[in-house]
């Protein structure tokens, strides 16, 4: 017809929105988003690549740095620090920076072992108590007020004053200790996290995907292990952080008040007690050992905060 606009035939544009839509939902994909949230967090960052550093250090340094961490040198005692010993000695003429590395071991592996301990058994408490309801759930949750209202540090003194012994004598000094620690400090941090699973557990629970996997006949279980615990795991993880900070200052509390590891055992709360009489004549002893402990926590504390913020759709950064 004449004067009539050519009709195109060509399916180019359906073609590129069809290839664009994958673009898309892959760039605002949780994943993603949740990993540009964090990245916007300035100080999560920071303490990232310090923590990385930190645990590189820990891991690695003492395959570089071969200086013995128990060798006594009377004769460079309490020296500040050199090329010899670049963190300085010790009443005893060890090197610090040797018994750091070391003890930094320890430290960093009690945080994450009872950080799983807590996490395992608060995630198991609060998804029994959510998906129960009842008197179940309201024993579960008496439990929990119980243990908090325990005072923690005697408590985890008394426990560990007096199974300290027995345990040592079956797994030996180190791996008794360790394995009590690990346990009566994961043993007394699960109640946050119980309460933060169960209150998940109540909100998801009513959401139109877990009312339609539950008409398909799927367990309670089932639908707590694939549907309901995979989108409650922001604030376990947040939590989990925040018990890895919480559990280095225990262990530190401990081996500050003697009844952590042995001496011959350095962690940086063993360091930081056998410090606490020279403070006057070498600084540099409490700086370094109580430093260690400083950067470890606030960086995972600032990581905790930027894992909060990047998990929680509702912040805007």
């Amino acid at each position: 017809m004449a004067g009539s606009t050519p009709v195109s035939l060509t399916a180019d544009p359906p073609v590129a929105a069809a290839s664009a839509t994958p673009a898309r939902k892959a760039r605002f994909s949780p994943g993603r988003e949740a990993w540009r949230r964090f990245r916007r967090h300035k100080l999560a960052m920071a303490s990232t690549v310090i923590l990385g550093l930190i645990v590189a250090a820990v891991v690695l340094g003492p395959l570089v740095w071969r200086v013995p961490i128990n060798e006594i040198d009377f004769s460079a005692k309490l020296e500040g620090p050199s090329l010899a010993h670049p963190f300085g000695t010790d009443d005893l003429g060890q090197d610090i920076l040797a018994r750091m590395l070391y003890g930094g071991r320890i430290s960093l592996a009690v945080g994450l072992a009872a950080m799983l301990v807590a996490c395992f058994v608060g995630v198991l408490v609060g998804a029994i108590a959510g998906m129960s309801r009842g008197s179940v759930d309201a024993g579960l949750m008496w439990l929990a007020d119980l243990f908090l209202a325990l005072p923690q540090l005697p408590l985890l003194l008394l426990i560990i004053y007096l199974f300290r012994d027995s345990l040592t004598k079956v797994l030996g000094p180190e791996g008794g200790v360790f394995v009590m620690v690990v346990a009566v400090i994961g043993g007394l941090r699960w109640m946050q996290v119980a309460r933060l699973v169960r209150a998940q557990i109540l909100s998801i629970r009513e959401k139109e995907f877990i009312e339609a996997a539950r008409a398909l006949g799927a367990s309670n279980s089932r639908q707590v292990v694939r549907h309901i615990l995979p989108n409650a795991l922001g604030p376990v993880i947040v939590a989990g952080t925040i018990d890895v900070a919480a559990a280095i200052i225990a262990e530190s509390t401990l081996s500050f008040l003697g009844l952590g590891f042995p001496p011959d055992i350095p962690t940086w709360g063993r360091v930081l007690f056998d410090a606490k009489d020279t403070m006057d004549m070498a600084p540099h002893w409490v700086l370094f050992s109580g430093g260690a402990i400083f950067l470890a926590v606030l960086s995972i504390n600032f990581i905790g905060d930027g894992l909060r913020d990047a998990l929680d759709p509702r912040r805007v950064l």
